[in-house]
């Protein structure tokens, strides 16, 4: 260990500038190595610090809070702590409030669908999409198919999985300025974590696109500047930047786009007046249309408590620290060899640090180059109290270029008799003929050290034959 250590500090020297994660891993997630746990899943979710709970916990003890629709001093106290947070998640983005509104939602998957059901595709309008988003940005266009707008797909290229910028300035051609146009792509993929570039927001914009920007997965480890980049639409889920608490997402948008979205219903919360006699209604302004019912009014205050804590780290940092400790993991993965000379893992994705998060995506391979299943990868590492994750992670798009799937496959499987509502995991992988259905994903994040990632590469040696 103290020997891979050095030969780590020589390659990737700023790792030492980090030091200050290592003192929060040992006075705030001491439960990590207290209970021997190895956790490389923080693109599915952030790691909580002792602090943000205790904190949480001692403001709900100091006060009483109520439901927020009401004036009564529960009420508008519950109703302060709501309004503090959401200036700050504004302060935390650096977005200008008079140009930005938050709605706070369930999570990411909440935001994306209030955009969804509200944007108004119509008729020659456009959704276009990058084939490596997340199921929730794919299953808008549901929305659009259903109201008549166009649904196109930008590809993504292998070995990398990014996006050629031709291609896309072919697409972002197509929009038409009397119609609505929404283009959609993550700031960083979950998949194979490709950091697509932030300058198509406004690129896209100027050809006369609206633009939803995915930041799920890119805003745990890395500085999204909303006073530099304007999106239209971001969606967050803010249990993958800090853990805690869960149940608590967001819709950043801005406010002359946010009038734009017309809902579909109204329910608690999101009316001015309604009228059963009558029969109308008339939907609040702002992101109070957006929020169903009642908030979460006693978990949303500990978001302001999380942001600041990213914020006393410095985002800056954390990223330093993942793109260190994914250099390192992505040198020693890509070197393995079996006896046989055949490399024991395939990436999907970026196999330097350049461009890229801390999510690494591979398939292992025996001595022989057949592909060992992804789920017999995660029972042994489960074994080793390794937590990672393996599937398609939600995006198969991405999944489907780097696993070789074809579309023939694909409309062979879809079609076939008596499978037109109903499709098991277990059919689609006869359908794909013995392909692989999943891989492998190890994701760095901000209390990883590097004795994790020695420890993963000690599982994966002795996978060596």
């Amino acid at each position: 260990m103290n020997a891979a250590y050095s030969a780590f500090l020589q390659r990737y020297p700023t790792y030492a500038t980090t030091h200050i994660l290592d003192e929060l891993r040992a006075s705030d997630y001491s439960r990590l190595d207290r209970t021997g746990q190895v956790y490389l899943d923080y693109t599915g979710g952030g790691l909580y610090a002792d602090s943000q709970v205790r904190k949480h916990q001692e403001l709900l003890l100091s006060g009483v809070y109520g439901n927020p629709h009401s004036t009564n001093p529960t009420s508008m106290a519950a109703t302060r702590l709501v309004e503090r947070t959401r200036e700050y998640v504004l302060h935390f983005f650096r977005a200008d409030p008079h140009e930005y509104d938050v709605a706070f939602t369930p999570n990411a998957s909440g935001a994306l669908k209030l955009v969804g059901e509200s944007y108004p595709f119509a008729p020659g309008g456009r959704y276009l999409l990058t084939f490596d988003n997340h199921n929730s940005v794919n299953g808008i266009r549901e929305f659009a198919r259903a109201r008549g707008a166009e649904v196109t797909y930008l590809p993504v290229v292998l070995p990398d999985l990014r996006v050629d910028e031709a291609q896309l300035d072919a697409y972002l051609s197509l929009a038409r300025p009397d119609a609505d146009n929404l283009f959609a792509y993550p700031a960083q993929s979950n998949f194979s974590s490709v950091k697509h570039p932030l300058s198509w927001v406004e690129k896209a914009q100027e050809r006369g696109w609206d633009v939803l920007l995915d930041a799920a997965a890119f805003a745990p480890t890395s500085r999204l500047d909303l006073s530099q980049v304007k999106p239209d639409f971001i969606p967050l889920s803010f249990y993958k930047m800090f853990g805690y608490p869960t149940g608590i997402g967001a819709l950043i948008a801005r406010r002359d786009k946010l009038h734009k979205l017309r809902r579909p219903w109204f329910a608690g919360g999101t009316i001015t007046v309604a009228s059963v006699q009558g029969g109308r209604y008339y939907l609040a302004e702002g992101h109070a249309a957006f929020e169903d019912g009642t908030v979460d009014y006693l978990n949303i205050p500990a978001v302001e408590i999380g942001l600041r804590h990213l914020e006393s780290i410095g985002i800056e940092t954390i990223q330093e620290r993942v793109r260190t400790l994914t250099g390192w993991l992505l040198d020693n993965l890509t070197d393995m060899r079996h006896s046989t000379g055949l490399p024991l893992v395939r990436v999907y994705g970026p196999t330097d640090t350049e461009g890229r998060g801390g999510a690494v995506t591979v398939n292992f391979f025996d001595a022989q180059g057949h592909a060992i299943d992804h789920r017999f990868i995660e029972e042994q590492a489960n074994r080793a109290s390794i937590s990672l994750r393996t599937g398609c992670f939600c995006n198969p798009g991405a999944g489907e270029v780097a696993l070789g799937i074809s579309r023939v496959e694909l409309d062979v499987c879809f079609n076939r008799p008596g499978r037109e509502s109903r499709l098991t995991l277990d059919d689609f992988r006869l359908c794909i003929d013995g392909k692989s259905s999943g891989a492998v994903r190890i994701s760095i994040g901000m209390v990883t050290h590097f004795e994790d990632i020695q420890k993963f590469l000690n599982f994966c040696k002795g996978l060596l034959r």
